[in-house]
């Protein structure tokens, strides 16, 4: 991963993309125990605001260094990568507040653990329901930031729900 990183970095460098973060259950990896996960999500915001956003630059930078497209992933170094443009304010706050990290010798930023779990209330498949309860139970969350983006978000409510509806009232 280490050097799919490397790569997805040379995107941002070259003003392909204005700025990225590592989402998903790759992000969660760093907050709790390995889950299960197929690819690397990346969230990222493209250099120009736009109504309509378009990876073509993606893919062809990408396909211009050697990489391949696979149905919604490109290949990068063996890791199947899925771009994910910032679709709303609470993704592009969390791209912007990322944490920077390094991962051996490269170094990227990662979602932090409070927007992940906001993002998963938001989106609110399955699996994100077993991720909330997963980041609830094992991460060090600071409760003080988690409950500021929720109620900013219009979260607030929901989370409030679901841990009565999770852990009794």
């Amino acid at each position: 991963m280490q050097k799919t990183i490397k790569v997805i970095d040379g995107l941002q460098k070259e003003g392909v993309i204005k700025e990225y973060a590592i989402a998903g259950g790759v992000a969660a990896i760093f907050y709790v125990e390995p889950i299960l996960t197929y690819d690397l999500d990346i969230f990222f915001i493209p250099p120009k605001e736009e109504k309509i956003i378009t990876l073509s630059p993606i893919y062809k930078w990408l396909k211009q260094n050697g990489y391949e497209a696979h149905k919604e992933h490109i290949i990068i170094e063996g890791v199947p990568v899925q771009f994910i443009p910032v679709y709303n304010e609470l993704v592009k706050a969390a791209v912007i507040d990322a944490a920077k990290i390094s991962y051996k010798d490269a170094k990227t930023k990662v979602i932090k653990a409070e927007y992940l779990l906001a993002i998963m209330l938001q989106t609110f498949r399955p699996k994100d329901k077993e991720r909330i309860v997963k980041l609830l139970d094992e991460a060090k969350l600071n409760m003080t930031r988690l409950l500021k983006i929720l109620k900013k978000h219009d979260l607030d409510e929901k989370f409030k729900r679901f841990k009565d509806l999770y852990y009794g009232k």
